[in-house]
């Protein structure tokens, strides 16, 4: 059978293409599963974390029983009290049990009956009396792997289960229990506890402080990225640049799990024989992953539709993504702060030389269009651009020089009385509102993060196999604008453009709007000034 790319469910080496898991393994079984750890692996919705955990399932075969359960195997009502949860939970336990491989005699098996009888009605305290005799008498230490914990996520047993392992791992000396535990979901255990407890009572008291902190990176590099693809490629006998095609991929995904293998998918699947994309190797190219990544962005997926709902619901969360991708803050890492803390455990942010940043170009994307979307309706930039898009394109290619003409002219019309603070915290804004409708459909902007600040911020705009670099300030005197101008020719070279585009909000007293051509060395810079 031959082998694709996977975005539905886990994955499987031997059916779908598969960045290696095994150094994660190795470390994973390492430094947490052989020193008895409890911990949790916390990540997004489709990180490929229950793929990690059945292959952790498998790897830890050798050495240890394995006792791996699905909680979203449990259904809400055996939720509701202990009796109920207790053999939902024997359940799945049976069913793990039937993969050892144990004497069919002797006190294990007894044990192993006993706990098979699903007649007797059990509270958790006697569950976990029966399951410390397990694991006193099991020849191999044994391991319980809980996944999708986020469906227990509302209910106090799961807490009271919560509990009981404490219980039982500060007390190992005396009553055997697992050696290690593994659960697995988006929530933090921390969060589970505050879905559930009244505001008036203390948030983070939880009874799985007892665990250890699991920080494997279960991102991919573009290194592993670029294995998986020559894989591909040895397979498919074809001459893809699979080194270049990852390091695209992993530009925009920052080795999200899930949106590498969705962006691979739609190359392998979907993308060849179109117009421009004849070939196989056209296709796993910067241009062909631009058009994975439109796609993508246009689709209602489960993970953007997730991430609309957070959002709904923490405003709090909302409000920061909105500074950090509209405004430019740089905010400082504090995982005691709330919105912070969420923005980490969804995955939507990450912790990059001591502020906050979007986890991955894709995701600012996503957002930049939602809140746009959210925006448009009352927006005057908005519906100015809806009403001049027809006059940018010419020959199937943006004018974007025009674009820039047309921006000064209604930012004086409309906002021409504001002042520097109001052009500060809205004037980007109102240009990413313009610029909107004028490429949408055919193009697609984001926000470069590595010259992202409150005085500067890079838009870059791929339209229709073209790329326009817009570098957005706040006048801060001649000498600053010079500078811009030098870094923005830099920033040029870098992405092998020939001419680029200098948007300035300036309150000189003095200062002449309107837009004019400038030659820095040899590259060309349309500026503009407002």
């Amino acid at each position: 059978m031959e082998r694709c790319f996977n975005t539905e469910g886990r994955c499987n080496p031997m059916e779908h293409y598969m960045v290696s898991l095994d150094s994660r393994l190795d470390s994973i079984k390492r430094l947490f599963v052989d020193r008895g750890k409890y911990f949790a692996i916390n990540r997004g919705r489709q990180y490929g974390k229950t793929t990690m955990l059945m292959a952790l399932a498998k790897y830890l075969q050798a050495d240890y029983f394995v006792l791996a359960t699905d909680f979203q195997l449990i259904g809400t009502e055996e939720f509701a009290e202990d009796a109920a949860f207790v053999r939902a939970f024997v359940r799945l336990l049976i069913k793990a049990v039937h993969r050892w491989d144990f004497p069919k005699d002797g006190k294990l098996k007894a044990l192993l009956e006993e706990l098979s009888d699903t007649s007797k009605k059990r509270t958790l305290g006697e569950l976990f009396v029966l399951l410390s005799g397990i694991c006193e008498h099991a020849y191999k230490p044994v391991v319980l792997l809980v996944d999708e914990t986020d469906s227990a996520s509302n209910n106090q047993v799961f807490i009271d289960f919560l509990s009981q392992l404490r219980g039982y791992y500060l007390d190992r000396e005396n009553s055997p229990i697992f050696h290690s535990v593994i659960l697995a979901g988006v929530y933090d255990i921390k969060n589970l506890k505050l879905k559930i407890r009244r505001e008036s009572e203390h948030q983070y008291n939880s009874p799985w402080n007892i665990a250890a902190d699991f920080d494997i990176d279960m991102s991919f590099s573009a290194e592993e990225i670029s294995v998986m693809l020559e894989e591909y490629k040895k397979e498919r006998k074809c001459g893809i640049d699979a080194n270049k095609a990852a390091k695209e991929i992993y530009a925009y995904t920052f080795g999200y799990p899930y949106l590498v293998s969705a962006i691979c998918k739609f190359l392998d699947e979907s993308l060849p024989g179109r117009k421009g994309f004849e070939t196989i190797e056209s296709v796993w190219t910067k241009k062909g992953v631009v058009q994975a990544v439109d796609n993508l962005l246009k689709k209602r997926i489960p993970l953007f539709e997730s991430m609309a709902r957070q959002l709904d619901a923490y405003k709090d969360l909302h409000d920061v993504l909105e500074q950090i991708i509209y405004e430019g803050k740089r905010i400082p890492f504090s995982p005691a702060e709330r919105a912070i803390n969420l923005g980490m455990m969804f995955s939507y942010l990450k912790e990059e030389n001591g502020r906050i940043v979007m986890a991955n170009r894709m995701f600012e994307m996503y957002l930049l269009n939602l809140f746009i979307t959210q925006e448009s309706l009352k927006s005057q930039s908005f519906a100015c651009g809806e009403r001049d898009r027809n006059q940018f394109i010419t020959g199937g290619r943006l004018n974007m020089e025009l674009v820039l003409k047309k921006f000064v002219i209604h930012f004086h019309e409309i906002y021409g009385d504001s002042d520097e603070k109001f052009a500060e915290e809205y004037g980007r804004r109102f240009f990413l509102l313009y610029l909107k409708p004028i490429i949408n459909g055919t193009g697609n902007y984001y926000l470069e993060a590595q010259t992202r600040d409150a005085r500067r911020t890079d838009v870059i705009v791929d339209y229709a196999g073209e790329q326009f670099i817009i570098e957005m300030k706040i006048w801060h005197g001649n000498e600053y604008n010079e500078r811009g101008r030098q870094q923005l020719s830099e920033y040029l070279d870098y992405y092998h453009q020939p001419k680029g585009y200098l948007l300035s909000f300036s309150f000189n007293q003095k200062k002449e709007p309107g837009v004019k051509r400038i030659q820095v060395g040899e590259k060309t810079i349309i500026e503009a000034v407002v």
